[in-house]
């Protein structure tokens, strides 16, 4: 009489199956468009910000004490814009990792079927942040050539726990600055919007990144882990250190020079980063990605 007993593989493949298909119900029943969702015709009001002033840059330094309000709008909708612009960048990434995991697999899977899923829901993001960077006023905001080049080694090289990490680091960053945004009734109303649809959509991402990254750990060595790791820390501090692009203070009307040294120098901000990134740390530091070479990337970012 054959056995009825399920293997520990079999558990472990029905569980991840089970995850895709609570996302995909999810997806199903909170998603957006984009399109209609956010108010495209209002013109820009220019007496709201981008963004929370907390968060941005110059937020707590002696030249944000000088600015005047309209300065310091004008300061947030350039820093907006250029997150937007990252996330768009490394959004066109992360597609190209999740189809180049999925592909050839089999399409009955749920996780397939919700792979596809979260690609269709970055197409969307990446339209949306477009749009709203173009709305708040701002030219296209682009990471430095290196690091535009770095990106296109890592979309066909990672794979992985390398690539599952990796994205949760970009979603993770963003979720916790954009769920600030979306409140903060200083911020332009349309901007809220976009925050908010990312901030539902990509809780299901975020969620899924880190099952994936739990599951191809599993058995993971320790040499395993620590190149790895290493990769998702450099690939976390090329992401962070691109989000505010230098030329958002000259677009502003700012002294350019001025600023960005004193951006550098902003304890306020570094400390922000940290706090957004306590939960991201706290994951990581439980798959045992946080090496000692990790944490040298992590603490240049600011991350920790």
């Amino acid at each position: 009489m054959a056995s009825s007993t399920v293997r520990p593989g079999d558990q472990d493949r029905l569980a991840e199956q089970d995850v895709a298909r609570r996302l995909l119900d999810s997806s199903a029943k909170l998603s957006y468009d984009p399109a209609t969702e956010v108010d495209w015709e209002t013109p820009l009001d220019t007496g709201h910000h981008g963004a929370s002033p907390e968060w941005s840059t110059l937020y707590g330094t002696a030249y944000w004490k000088e600015m005047t309000e309209d300065q310091r709008k004008a300061l947030t909708r350039q820093e907006a814009a250029s997150v937007a612009s990252t996330g768009i960048w490394f959004e066109m990434i992360l597609q190209q990792l999740v189809l180049r995991d999925m592909y050839a697999k089999d399409p009955t899977d749920p996780r397939f079927q919700w792979a596809l899923t979260e690609v269709a829901d970055e197409c969307r993001h990446s339209i949306m942040f477009a749009r709203g960077a173009a709305k708040l006023g701002a030219p296209a905001y682009r990471p430095q050539r290196m690091v535009v080049e770095l990106g296109r080694a890592f979309k066909t090289l990672a794979f992985g726990e390398s690539a599952y990490a990796a994205i949760l680091v970009a979603e993770e960053v963003l979720d916790v600055m954009q769920r600030d945004w979306m409140r903060d009734e200083r911020v332009a109303p349309f901007v809220r919007t976009i925050n908010n649809i990312h901030v539902v959509e990509e809780s299901r991402h975020m969620k899924f990144a880190r099952d994936e990254t739990r599951t191809r750990l599993r058995g993971a060595g320790r040499l395993r882990r620590q190149i790895n790791s290493l990769v998702i820390a450099i690939t976390a501090y090329y992401i962070v250190t691109s989000m505010v692009h230098p030329d958002v203070y000259a677009n502003a009307g700012l002294d350019g020079d001025r600023a960005r040294a004193e951006a550098a120098r902003n304890e306020h901000h570094k400390s922000r980063m940290r706090a957004s990134c306590s939960g991201l740390m706290e994951f990581l530091a439980s798959c045992r990605l946080l090496t000692r070479p990790a944490l040298f990337f992590y603490k240049r970012a600011h991350l920790i």
